[in-house]
């Protein structure tokens, strides 16, 4: 099996489903409360361990009912859970979050344990957790410097790098860790900050353009997700950069919470299997589909026969230059 160590965040998800998103100031009532496990890292382990790989979680929870809930939980989904901190005295990660009927959302995270998970617990694994093989994916729910330190480790045993830059940080443009970075998956808010280039997820070329400018420092390989336009991935050949745009898999759209999450779990199962970027992208994006198709985060992640058989409804673009 496809070996995936996923570094990030665990949170408890409490979820308010209203007609609309709220202004500034603004108070709306009614609407459905959901609460369940969420974090951004929580939800990439288990997308991957669904889509079919054996997974390593690295992260943080507090010593209290919600951490150990969340523990309980990954043990359920056969998830190596061995390495995951428990912080004394330190409450677990919470985000909160409003969906409208359209399935956008809006969302404000207490990071809690996970800004406790640092360097130096980074150090204090075995070599086994990187020299075993397969696929470090890592988003940036918890400390850069924590993130940077794993890249580098990884990197060095030969491990393939997948880093979600969510939520986008400008620090990253100061490091060097983009070139020990193989995949860059932002999506098409966090390709805008972290270029400073204007671009819309109605313009693919804009988003080209500024995949192109993230390839130039040193990423392999940028996989722009877009929402309901799909993703672009964006890569080096010969010549200079290669496009490949990827449409969404046409679904009813009832939650967008989790969505990229699902994405970047399948994509790197599928990396870690050996298959080549464009087909990778193109089966996240079926996991992607799914999700988005039921309520909550982890609970809408889809199984790897889903995945399949959504994928396989799906006919590849030509690329372009």
């Amino acid at each position: 099996m496809a070996r995936v160590v996923v570094l990030g965040s665990s949170n408890t998800d409490m979820t308010v489903h209203l007609p609309r998103l709220p202004a500034a100031g603004e108070t709306l009532l009614g609407g459905s409360f959901l609460s369940g496990p969420g974090g951004k890292g929580a939800n990439q382990a288990v997308a991957a361990r669904r889509a079919g790989s054996v997974v390593v979680f690295l992260s943080a929870v507090g010593d209290d009912r919600l951490g150990h809930d969340a523990i309980d939980r990954y043990r359920r989904e056969d998830i190596d859970v061995s390495k995951v901190m428990i912080v004394p005295h330190v409450a677990s990660g919470v985000a909160l979050i409003f969906v409208n009927d359209a399935g956008e959302n809006m969302i404000g995270v207490a990071s809690g344990a996970n800004a406790h998970l640092d360097p130096a617990a980074i150090d204090r694994l075995p070599d086994s957790v990187f020299d075993q093989g397969g696929v470090l994916l890592a988003g940036l729910e918890v400390r850069l410097e924590t993130v940077a330190h794993a890249v580098r480790r990884a990197h060095r045993a030969g491990l393939r790098v997948i880093l979600n830059p969510a939520p986008a940080d400008l620090r990253l443009l100061d490091s060097e860790i983009l070139r020990f970075v193989d995949i860059l998956t932002p999506n098409h808010v966090e390709v805008q900050a972290l270029t400073g280039r204007p671009s819309r997820d109605d313009d693919p070329d804009s988003l080209r353009l500024a995949a192109e400018e993230l390839l130039a420092r040193g990423v392999g390989a940028v996989v722009v997700t877009n929402g309901k336009a799909g993703c672009l991935v964006v890569s080096r050949n010969a010549s200079g950069a290669t496009c490949q745009a990827i449409p969404a898999f046409p679904v009813e759209v009832v939650d967008t919470v989790g969505a990229g999450d699902a994405f970047n779990g399948a994509l790197a199962t599928a990396i870690a299997e050996g298959r080549p970027l464009d087909e990778s992208a193109v089966w996240a994006a079926a996991a992607a589909a799914l999700a988005v198709t039921q309520a909550g985060a982890q609970t809408a992640l889809a199984d790897r026969t889903a995945i399949d058989r959504l994928a396989a409804t799906y006919s590849h673009p030509g690329h372009s230059g």
